[in-house]
């Protein structure tokens, strides 16, 4: 036994206890773009329910080419009208070394990733910088719905709501 057995035979208990939802488009009409972090459970900090949200989630919670993507999917054809981003404090990505990783990955793989890592010193910049990349993507055509969000990561604590 692994580590994924325990989670794949969890699939059982939750198809038993958790409705169907037919419609892919999310009731809430929102689309979240989040940290991976572990500490953060996205569904549970909103109140979340099945097929109320889109939920995006990558290291940082950085809005990526390919987070922009998921959004464009999101509004053009599955119906979603507002973002929320939410980062968090202690976030590994506010203190990466992207040269150093982008050296010791060169010396493991001879070669280095393509795109960029996007680490950030600063959460609540990162965050408006997101916001603002957002409101200036001409494929998405609700852009005035954007809310970012830096949660406490531990202790768990109130949220900072960012304005641009």
């Amino acid at each position: 036994m692994d580590a994924l057995d325990p989670l794949l035979q969890r699939t059982r208990t939750y198809a038993l206890g958790h409705r169907r939802v037919d419609d892919p488009r999310p009731a809430a009409e929102v689309a979240i773009v989040a940290c991976m972090d572990a500490r953060l459970h996205v569904e549970s900090l909103f109140g979340l329910r099945p097929g109320e949200a889109h939920v995006l989630r990558n290291a940082g919670g950085t809005v990526t080419d390919d987070v922009i993507r998921g959004l464009i999917i999101s509004q053009r054809l599955m119906g979603t009208r507002h973002i929320l981003l939410v980062h968090h404090t202690e976030c590994g990505m506010s203190a990466i070394d992207e040269p150093g990783l982008r050296a010791s990955l060169r010396a493991d793989t001879g070669r280095e990733p393509a795109f960029p890592l996007l680490g950030f010193a600063d959460v609540e910049e990162d965050v408006r910088e997101s916001m603002a990349r957002l409101r200036a993507c001409p494929f998405l055509p609700v852009r005035d719905q954007v809310r970012g969000f830096v949660r406490r990561a531990s202790p768990p604590g109130p949220r900072r709501l960012i304005r641009t």
